[in-house]
């Protein structure tokens, strides 16, 4: 897969490290994209939160891998990273 422009590697940059609130931000926007994919449906919440979870725990892991650094990745936006790293 061709690497997005906006997430190539920040020679020097802070390292991609978020906090965890900024994690636990991560996690609770992606869930909200994958009950949104699903049209809300009821009784789909907990395993929304489990996949997002585990998804911004696999996207963080490549990007690192990758040398994305905070500001490229601020640069990508969430949305544009989960589809990027998607499973």
């Amino acid at each position: 897969m061709g690497q997005h422009p906006a997430a190539r590697a920040d020679n020097g940059a802070p390292p991609l490290d978020p906090t965890p609130a900024e994690r636990a931000e991560m996690i609770a926007v992606a869930a909200y994209y994958l009950a949104e994919r699903r049209r809300f449906a009821p009784g789909g919440a907990e395993a929304d939160w489990l996949r997002a979870e585990a998804q911004i725990d696999r996207m963080l892991t490549q990007a690192r891998a990758a040398g994305v650094g905070r500001a490229a990745f601020d640069r990508l936006g969430l949305r544009n990273a989960l589809q990027l790293w998607a499973d």
